[in-house]
């Protein structure tokens, strides 16, 4: 059986690690160099990168800072961020990246995702989706959540794996920072509909959260942001509780 997947997320605001509520109400949460060291330390299976502000300031993703923050990895490194072609993509990869995550630009045009995954491979890959809950419907919610579209999360999920996306980054907008634990209902709907691994993320406030969401949300891996970064949960002791759970982890 694989091992699920604990994933520290640093959403990235000019140079700073930020974290919000909802996708607003940033607030300063450390160095990136000195918490991607400390995630590389203490056993975190992958680092996820995303330079939240690019795709709305239409710029690129800060690539000299993922130079820096990949030298301090021995572990996967995902970067996402205004990404929208392969030389984009490329710039990223040279840089230390081992996988780019697409949001906005996949959904205005979802060839870019067949162009990466011809390019470097269905493993490099990953599609994030930002979705919120609308009636009975999930959703997906483009420029870091600010642009709403009538475009279904599941539908939208099963034509990136038909692209060629090899995983797929669901972030529930109503739960981002609030704490109250995953959107498990929807992400056992999302590993129903597709056959590549889905990383849960929003709304990880303690410990059971996460034994939560691999038991019923049945996802393969869970990433977390602000529990991590203010010590609220240290990883070491997390894999200690799903290994006591027999969810089946890697620890160090």
């Amino acid at each position: 059986m694989l091992t699920k997947r604990i994933i520290p997320c640093l959403d990235i605001k000019d140079g700073r690690t930020v974290k919000g509520v909802n996708f607003v109400d940033l607030r300063d949460a450390g160095d990136p160099i000195e918490l991607a060291c400390r995630y590389n330390r203490v056993g975190a299976d992958e680092l996820v990168f995303l330079d939240i502000s690019a795709t709305e300031q239409k710029r690129k993703t800060l690539a000299d800072l993922v130079l820096k923050v990949a030298a301090a990895l021995d572990i996967p490194f995902t970067v996402g961020g205004g990404i929208s072609s392969v030389e984009d993509a490329k710039k990223l990869l040279r840089n230390g990246a081992d996988k780019v995550s697409i949001n906005s630009a996949a959904v205005r045009r979802p060839e870019l995702i067949n162009e990466l995954a011809d390019a470097f491979g269905n493993q490099c890959v990953v599609v994030a989706i930002d979705a919120k809950k609308v009636n009975d419907s999930w959703l997906v919610h483009l420029v870091g959540g600010k642009v709403p579209t009538l475009i279904d999360l599941n539908e939208w999920a099963r034509e990136a794996e038909f692209r060629g996306a090899g995983e797929i980054l669901f972030t529930s907008m109503d739960h981002d920072g609030t704490k109250n634990g995953f959107a498990n209902t929807a992400l056992a709907e999302l590993t129903e509909k597709v056959n590549i691994p889905i990383i849960a993320s929003g709304g990880a406030g303690n410990t059971q959260h996460f034994v939560d969401t691999f038991k019923k949300g049945k996802v393969d891996a869970a990433l977390a942001a602000s529990v991590f970064h203010f010590g609220e949960i240290h990883i070491p002791e997390l894999k200690q509780i799903l290994k006591k759970e027999n969810i089946p982890t890697r620890i160090i």
